[in-house]
């Protein structure tokens, strides 16, 4: 009855049964009894239960037991107590694999993904539960490379995977835009008869999406027998970042007559799509429902959209007035999203008001005074470029520098702007000045204003040139064979500059160029942008 709660919607309840037995006269709890009120603990995240538990697991001589002892390190590590979870592992004299595992699990799930594979390393033998504990870390953290590296060492040991390996190795794939790599795991759940679940089918179509295929994305949707919520969620998701706006409000009212009730992360789909294509009002009428239809409370992200929404379509009265009307203090991505609308459609004024907004609560973020420095830019006023680039000296902000991911035939490459450390750089400094070439003979001029600077012309055009998507393409251009689609993940916004050179090069080139930044996915083909420049 112990174990049955403590897996059940109301764990506490295993705590009525522990407590008949410490008042009947013939039953005292064994190590299972202590070892699933453990697990109760974890469930309710309860440290001051929790710390009873650990005592009555001392008071009854079980803290040698290696089941309680894992559950103890699992426990600690989950009600964010790491170093309570190290300290009873190393005090054990000869760690089962049972304690192994379960501090590698802990240390990675906390984040501690160096110590747990130091730890990981020095296992005599390690189960599939490290293997998938190491790589979901290594995932969670933002280490995607080393994930799918560790994921290939797994495969040489021979271990078998199961469906938690996959969507861990498909999210790192989908991190880096490794769509090649994406396609390999596909093929390799195929032909290992690896259950389609729901949420492995689902991660395969977050996966497809964000590596920019958003016809295998749909293609894995509509062969799925079996989808909830999160699958829908994620497919609307998919085509709002491609720009398929009106594609994903027609998903989103087959979802409604399918009878799946959309949740909180529905509607941030939703709003985007809306906003990919410029439907303001459709967009203020779903926000709406989220409370008046589906009784859901909108959230921070959720206004961030609607901000975003309006402000995109150039309606920034409405934005800042949507903005003093939330019921909630506006967040730094409410005033983020008026920030780039006013750098889209030049307003100063009120750029500075939300670039004054946004350092107010995030004075790190160098995003904001980035913007602010483009829209003094746009407008030739260097003084004031100069006086922000002070004050981000001053406040120790530094700027995130750009970095541009390509796959080539399975490898991953990355470019950060300027950086020419690449063993192909050579190559790649020959094809941009060929690039360079070829663009001025079909009428393009740069636009310089992204580059902050007061410097001659000239030189702004070589920084420009130097922006890491740039760099990647070239080196796509050099590297994949004609025909062969381009796919880059860059970190940042892409600038004005390097997304009509991009339209310019699809088409001198005659190759498909596709690109997602931080915001959305560009198709560039024969000289357009899936966007339709509006983004």
């Amino acid at each position: 009855m112990i174990r049955a709660h403590s897996k059940s919607p109301s764990p506490q309840r295993s705590f009525h049964f522990y407590n008949q037995i410490l008042h009947s006269q013939n039953l005292s709890p064994d190590n299972y009894t202590f070892n699933f009120l453990v697990r109760t603990c974890t469930q309710i995240s309860s440290p001051e239960t929790g710390l009873s538990i650990h005592a009555a697991v001392i008071k009854h001589g079980f803290e040698t037991d290696p089941h309680v002892q894992s559950g103890l390190i699992h426990m600690y590590a989950e009600l964010g107590f790491l170093d309570s979870s190290l300290s009873i592992f190393l005090k054990l004299p000869d760690p089962d694999l049972v304690s192994q595992t379960a501090m590698v699990s802990a240390c990675a799930k906390s984040g501690e993904v160096d110590i747990a594979r130091e730890l990981f390393d020095k296992m005599p033998f390690r189960d599939p539960i490290a293997w998938n504990a190491m790589i979901s870390g290594y995932t969670q953290s933002g280490r995607s490379r080393e994930a799918l590296r560790l994921f290939h060492l797994m495969q040489i040991d021979g271990v078998k995977v199961n469906e938690g390996t996959m969507v861990s190795v498909l999210s790192a794939c989908t991190h880096l835009g490794a769509l090649d790599q994406g396609r390999w795991v596909h093929v390799y759940i195929e032909r290992n008869n690896i259950r389609m679940t729901v949420t492995l089918g689902t991660a395969l179509i977050d996966m497809y999406a964000k590596c920019g295929n958003l016809g295998k994305a749909m293609e894995v949707f509509w062969r799925m027998r079996e989808k909830n919520v999160y699958t829908w969620t994620s497919a609307m998701n998919g085509l709002a970042m491609n720009g398929a706006g009106k594609e994903c409000l027609e998903l989103f009212d087959l979802m409604k007559q399918e009878g799946v009730p959309p949740n909180e992360v529905t509607f941030v789909s939703v709003l985007r799509g809306c906003s990919v294509v410029g439907l303001v009002e459709e967009g203020r009428e779903h926000f709406d429902s989220m409370s008046i239809v589906y009784g859901l409370e909108p959230r921070l992200e959720h206004y961030g959209c609607v901000v975003d929404l309006y402000g995109r379509a150039g309606r920034l009265e409405d934005a800042i007035n949507f903005i003093n009307s939330m019921p909630i203090k506006p967040h730094a991505g409410a005033w983020g999203a008026l920030l780039n609308a006013c750098k889209i459609h030049g307003n100063l004024k009120l750029g500075e008001f939300a670039s004054r907004e946004l350092v107010e609560l995030e004075l790190k973020n160098d995003g904001a005074y980035v913007v602010l420095s483009n829209i003094y830019a746009d407008s030739r006023n260097w003084d004031e470029v100069s006086n922000v680039r002070k004050l981000m000296k001053n406040e120790g902000v530094k700027k995130v520098p750009g970095c541009s991911v390509i796959e080539v035939n399975g490898e991953v490459h990355e470019f950060f702007v300027g950086d020419k450390t690449h063993p192909r750089y050579s190559e790649i400094e020959v094809k941009l000045g060929e690039i360079s070439r070829r663009l001025r003979l079909s009428g393009y001029v740069a636009n310089t204003n992204p580059v902050l600077f007061d410097i001659e012309e000239e030189e702004k055009e070589d920084a420009l040139c130097r922006h890491s998507e740039k760099v990647a393409i070239a080196f796509g251009l050099i590297s994949l064979d004609e025909g062969i689609p381009i796919r880059i993940v860059k970190n940042l916004r892409v600038c004005g500059d390097c997304h009509d050179v991009t339209k310019i090069i699809s088409k001198v080139y005659n190759r498909e160029i596709i690109v997602r930044d931080r915001n959305r996915f560009h198709h560039f083909k024969n000289g357009d942008c899936s966007c339709r420049d509006y983004w």
